[in-house]
């Protein structure tokens, strides 16, 4: 299995004037002195920076935070078996999650969600995150550094029942990441084809977004809506494009990820912390999320 091309630091140089080496030997030298965290390789200290826009204070946040999520949120990031996990095989059945081919005017690429199978006893909250969190890892690592990222979601299917399949804590999990540690420049979060139940949605998602997360949210009910932001020939037929059919473009990307299974058995095995090493006193998931007890009610699972 093909274990992943990443963009090398010598590429990632050439691609931006701003990253200068002496910065990523700052990095090194912090990381060093971090005994908790894995070994991070030079190019992937580059995106880091590029996402923090060369701040090495922020970056050296976002580094901590990014391992620190994956350790503590092992239902997002454990088991990433893209053939041997089956709720996962499930998971991709129900829902296609994929970086789009093309870009923006701006340069900016679209990672890109729809639900395939609409019944929602189908969707599985914690999977889902687990296999679009798959497909950004992969997407970051064999891109590199981009200038900026569009997450649209076509809210086609969506119904009542989903809302049930979600929870608060959940939600926060992933938004805190999101905002905290994914090494990205965020430039719009988009719904498309908004139904009414997206309000219970938004309602849940609201408390736990930042201000900057909040100006770049965009919901739309109209493709003239989403075509002054997004050049609609870039999405799938089905969300009103030409870049060719949905399920053709999902079975693609499936395969993709099956081909990296290797990358993602690797990356589980590496890329997390160890608490016991983290300099003064380690960290859990209370500490970075709050106590779950408070919304077990609303859990369901």
């Amino acid at each position: 299995m093909a274990l992943v091309q990443s963009i090398s630091l010598e590429e990632e140089l050439k691609r931006n004037p701003e990253l200068k080496k002496s910065d990523i030997q700052i990095l090194q030298d912090w990381c060093a002195k971090q005994p908790h965290l894995p070994k991070i390789a030079d190019n992937e200290l580059a995106r880091f920076l590029h996402s923090n826009y060369y701040r090495i204070e922020p970056t050296k946040n976002t580094i901590d935070t990014f391992y620190t999520v994956r350790t503590h949120v092992p239902e997002f990031f454990s088991n990433r078996d893209p053939l041997g996990n089956k709720d996962l095989r499930s998971m991709f059945q129900t829902a296609a999650y994929m970086p789009l081919p093309d870009e923006t005017p701006e340069g900016y690429k679209i990672i890109y969600g729809r639900l395939i199978n609409y019944d929602p006893s189908a969707y599985v909250y914690n999977d889902a995150m687990k296999y679009w969190n798959m497909v950004c890892d992969l997407w970051m690592t064999t891109e590199g550094t981009m200038k900026g990222h569009i997450i649209l979601v076509d809210l086609a299917g969506l119904a009542f029942g989903h809302t049930g399949r979600l929870s608060p804590m959940g939600i926060k999990k992933f938004l805190y990441y999101l905002q905290e540690g994914l090494p990205v420049r965020l430039k719009g979060l988009h719904f498309t084809n908004s139904v009414p139940v997206m309000e219970i949605i938004l309602g849940m998602m609201k408390p736990f977004m930042k201000k900057e997360l909040m100006e770049i949210l965009h919901i739309h009910s109209t493709p003239e809506s989403v075509a002054k932001h997004i050049p609609l020939d870039i999405l799938p037929y089905e969300s009103g494009g030409k870049a060719g059919s949905l399920m053709e473009l999902h079975e693609k990307n499936i395969k993709w990820l099956e081909t990296h299974r290797a990358w993602f058995l690797e990356d589980e095995a590496k890329g997390r912390v160890n608490e016991s090493l983290r300099p003064g006193k380690g960290k859990s998931a209370t500490d970075l999320f709050g106590v779950e007890g408070s919304f077990k009610k609303l859990d369901i699972d």
